[in-house]
């Protein structure tokens, strides 16, 4: 039987997809929440939220992503960044899964991803859990029900848990699987509950599509002035680098946490929602996102509770430290109407320095954004990917290679394009350790990221004494109102200066060892901005 608001000529039937059990199309939040419940799926929380745990799978599994090689892909696809499929392989997953799938329920949500409707996509989500179609209803953005009555789908994703891939028969690494097919506009996730595959599934497909129309796909976060949609900002930063917590800023209005376009047209969401990680959340500190953790709907996935009061612990990672939180966008109250923006006039690199070495922020010639960008220098941080417990120092390229499908000089290249044409000042911002590195050091205070962010934004920054880095050549401001000087030289914060010196300079040849890679495929001034 099939239930909720489809079109009649898009059932799953027309898609090849035959022999389910119940099929719920795009049923809204009250019935998704009242599914999960009645399945078991989850408990019922503070406000009507919606807790939930993801099994052993509490964090991506980027190893078991692939992309299936086909004639059409094969010379424009990163291979040595994307794994494999071949198309047999493929065919015989999709095949294995459709007969897994047969008499049990399914869920579909028939969404979009993009703010901008010339630049969007109609993905559809068919998913074994109630509370899948939930989180994927929060982060995608959501059509008119007019609008579903002739809704055709550009891109599918059918996502199972209960089934395990096969490595030999699905020439695949695991049993655990996200293979990408272009050709076929299909993407199938299995064995795995950590509901973030979903809509970084999405935003891969993004990726991909966006840069042949001269669009730049941006693993960022982004606010702009109020009442000012123009004076944009964006926020480039792996998880738990801070883009959710330093977008969502009372004094912007925030356009969205995580995934962003820049087109000739402004900066535009993917995404109709935030996913939140909740570890130590204050709700002094962070109040809007505090405050979603109570909200009817919102997912709850992975946090440790009371089980008479269902009070949340947010300092418990039993379970994970990736803990984490889903929302629709306007559970956020200075949240855009329309998640669309200007030109940013400031575009921020967020890292999340384990080392110690870098300073709270630095300002960036164009290229050396460039360097920073294709250099992507973070710490994971613990709990986003399976078998990260502390912060590992990592370089992600473009601050997101594993969603990245095409090489990072394209990528790389069109930032640059765009920061030349329309002016815009860049940032180096860490948000990882001072005085120390990870284990001696301490966490830098969000107070005085939040201070110096201010500064950039409103220009003020702009008006005080720069000093030049002896390590990476990029301008470091001397003093700032509100900040305590000495965070400003991290060579100062450290009791041990020697220990500083050695340690930068193993962070220096760690960046240029790292950027070697890129060197043929870049121009001069970018080679000149490389370090070592």
């Amino acid at each position: 039987m099939t239930f909720g608001r489809v079109n009649p000529q898009f059932r799953l039937e027309e898609q090849g997809i035959t022999g389910l059990g119940n099929v719920y199309y795009n049923l809204l939040e009250p019935a998704l929440v009242e599914a999960a419940l009645k399945n078991g799926e989850g408990t019922l929380g503070k406000g009507g939220a919606l807790m939930v745990e993801t099994g052993k799978f509490t964090g991506r599994s980027p190893k078991d992503k692939h992309v299936v090689k086909t004639a059409s892909v094969a010379d424009s696809i990163w291979w040595e960044n994307n794994a494999t499929m071949s198309p047999e392989g493929f065919d015989a997953l999709y095949a294995d899964m459709l007969e897994h799938m047969k008499g049990r329920d399914y869920y579909v949500e028939d969404l979009v991803g993009g703010a901008d409707p010339t630049m969007a996509i109609n993905v559809r989500m068919v998913t074994e859990l109630a509370w899948h179609a939930l989180f994927n209803r929060h982060l995608l953005r959501r059509p008119t029900p007019e609008a579903l009555d002739g809704y055709l789908a550009d891109f599918t994703i059918v996502n199972c848990p209960s089934f395990k891939a096969d490595p030999q028969r699905h020439d695949c690494r695991s049993d655990t699987v996200i293979a990408l097919n272009f050709d076929r506009k299909l993407i199938l996730i299995a064995n795995t509950g950590y509901a973030g595959e979903n809509k970084k599934s999405v935003f891969t497909l993004l990726n991909y599509l966006l840069p042949e129309k001269g669009v730049m796909p941006m693993h960022c976060s982004a606010n702009h002035a109020i009442d000012n949609p123009v004076d944009a900002a964006v926020f480039f930063g792996l998880s738990g680098t801070g883009k959710t917590t330093l977008s969502a800023d009372p004094g912007r209005v925030l356009i969205g946490d995580d995934e962003h376009g820049w087109s000739d047209r402004g900066t535009f969401n993917f995404e109709g929602g935030c996913y939140a990680k909740t570890i130590g959340l204050d709700p002094d500190a962070e109040p809007e996102i505090y405050a979603t953790t109570s909200k009817f709907g919102t997912v709850i996935e992975n946090m440790v509770f009371d089980p008479y009061t269902r009070e949340l612990d947010f300092d418990d990672d039993t379970l994970t430290a990736n803990m984490r939180c889903a929302y629709p966008l306007h559970y956020i109250s200075n949240a855009s109407e329309t998640s669309l923006g200007g030109h940013p006039k400031n575009v921020i690199m967020l890292t999340c320095d384990a080392f110690g070495v870098l300073p709270p922020i630095a300002r960036l010639t164009p290229a050396q954004a460039m360097y920073h960008f294709l250099s992507g220098f973070t710490a994971k941080v613990a709990g986003t990917e399976r078998g990260v417990t502390e912060p590992q120092p990592t370089f992600s390229t473009c601050f997101g290679a594993p969603f990245m499908p095409r090489r990072p000089e394209v990528y790389g290249n069109l930032l640059r394009e765009k920061i030349a044409r329309h002016g815009a000042t860049c940032w180096l911002v860490n948000t990882g350790w001072t005085g120390g590195a990870y284990g001696t050091g301490s966490r830098m205070p969000i107070k005085a990221t939040r201070a110096l962010l201010t500064a950039a934004l409103d220009g003020s920054l702009n008006d005080v004494e720069f000093r030049k880095d002896d390590n990476f050549g990029f301008d470091v401001p001397v003093a700032v109102p509100d900040v305590a000087e000495v965070l400003l030289d991290p060579r100062r914060t450290w009791p041990d200066t020697d220990a500083y010196d050695a340690q930068a300079a193993m962070l220096v040849k760690m960046f240029a060892d790292n950027f070697a890679q890129y060197l043929p495929y870049i121009d001069d001034d970018v080679k000149a901005a490389a370090i070592g």
